[in-house]
């Protein structure tokens, strides 16, 4: 009898084991769906797990080289607003905070003025043609798969670390080199909309 009891609870224990890990990489997932398989989300950061922030699926658009950009979901934990106000990733030099708007009838993409707010106890998607973290001048090739280090700086001075998947992505047809038809704001980016 013993015995059954103790394999019953072993078996409860395990299962609430199980359904909690889950829970927990349900926020901190760094791998999109398609690419879940290809890498393991790693575990939240030290300063993830103190940010007001944390970041659901985020991925990198694969490239071999020039530009790309990082989309997900930023979610913030907080009953206040909180802004991103730049970005950071040894992938590149040059990270800046873009958003995707209309201009005369053409898709743009510029410098997100004011940075990202998510709303206390909401969310702001990072998305193909609308707003996400453009890189540029990455210093080596994105297969799909990659890991990519972020970190982004938050307006009350903490941050937010993640790793970003590699993915390919043909959706939209974005193209985030300089010299496309596209349409260009006055920074010579080019935009990269919904079509």
């Amino acid at each position: 009898m013993l015995s059954r009891r103790t394999r019953s609870a072993a078996a409860l224990l395990a299962a609430a084991v199980a359904l909690t890990a889950c829970a927990s990489q349900s926020t901190t997932s760094a791998a999109p769906a398609s690419t879940a398989s290809a890498a393991a989300a790693p575990a939240p950061s030290a300063s993830a797990a103190s940010s007001p922030l944390t970041i659901t699926d985020p991925w990198v658009k694969t490239t071999k080289e020039g530009m790309t950009a990082a989309f997900g979901t930023l979610v913030n934990t907080t009953d206040a607003d909180v802004v991103v106000v730049s970005g950071a990733s040894p992938l590149s030099p040059k990270v800046e905070l873009h958003e995707v708007v209309d201009s005369g009838g053409k898709m743009i993409m510029r410098p997100k003025e004011g940075g990202f707010v998510v709303p206390a106890r909401g969310a702001h998607p990072l998305q193909p043609g609308g707003d996400h973290i453009m890189l540029m001048g990455v210093t080596e090739e994105v297969k799909p798969g990659a890991q990519i280090a972020f970190t982004l700086a938050l307006e009350d001075g903490s941050t937010l670390e993640f790793t970003a998947v590699g993915k390919e992505f043909a959706g939209a047809e974005e193209d985030y080199r300089p010299g496309t038809d596209m349409g260009e704001d006055k920074g010579g980016h080019t935009g990269g909309g919904d079509r």
